[in-house]
């Protein structure tokens, strides 16, 4: 008889994640704040002391999405900053990869998204029209990721993001910090947005 290929994950908190069948009852912040902090965007091929993660990724998309859509509800603000979380067990996979792969990552992208979501009070998916602001602010993360620390020219970054609006990001810039410290700096900011719902 063969035996069945394991399909879950042990997180740190000691919860067991299905990942063909995930229920928001195994999910924890700080498993995914952890996750998050210690998995590297672009491959770790960035200029630094330090990965740049997808918790520091996702912080910043945050306050991206809080410029463009300042009159939104804290609970979006929250489906902002939680828009990579199932990268905290399934890691981040550039998009050649996501494309190599197929439609099975994106159902079980979609899978972990809604049971997150679910976990923290969110609906399951989010409206068309706010996915496509976070997806904005996605894409101007990505624009100041590759232009500051990936070696992207800003023609080569235009190219893949689009042009950004460049008032959106006065005043941000790319940070490197330990995970530990962005560990940190995700949950509290998670905490902060939970307290505003």
């Amino acid at each position: 008889m063969a035996t069945q290929a394991r399909a879950w994950q042990r997180m740190l908190s000691g919860r067991r994640l299905d990942l063909l069948d995930p229920t928001p009852v195994d999910i924890e912040i700080e498993d995914i704040a952890h996750g998050l902090a210690f998995v590297a965007r672009w491959n770790g091929q960035t200029a630094g002391d330090f990965a740049y993660s997808v918790a520091e990724h996702s912080l910043l998309v945050e306050e991206l999405f809080g410029r463009i859509a300042s009159k939104a509800p804290m609970k979006w603000r929250l489906a902002a900053l939680l828009h990579d979380a199932p990268e905290y067990v399934i890691g981040d996979m550039i998009s050649p990869v996501k494309s190599a792969v197929g439609p099975g990552y994106g159902a079980l992208d979609d899978r972990l998204t809604a049971a997150i979501h679910i976990r923290f009070g969110l609906p399951a998916a989010v409206p068309a029209t706010v996915k496509r602001q976070i997806k904005k602010a996605d894409k101007i993360s990505a624009w100041m990721e590759a232009t500051q620390i990936a070696g992207f020219s800003d023609g080569e970054a235009t190219k893949f993001f689009g042009r950004p609006d460049m008032s959106v990001m006065e005043g941000l810039e790319i940070r490197l910090r330990p995970p530990v410290e962005v560990r940190r700096a995700f949950t509290d900011r998670h905490q902060v947005l939970l307290a505003q719902l």
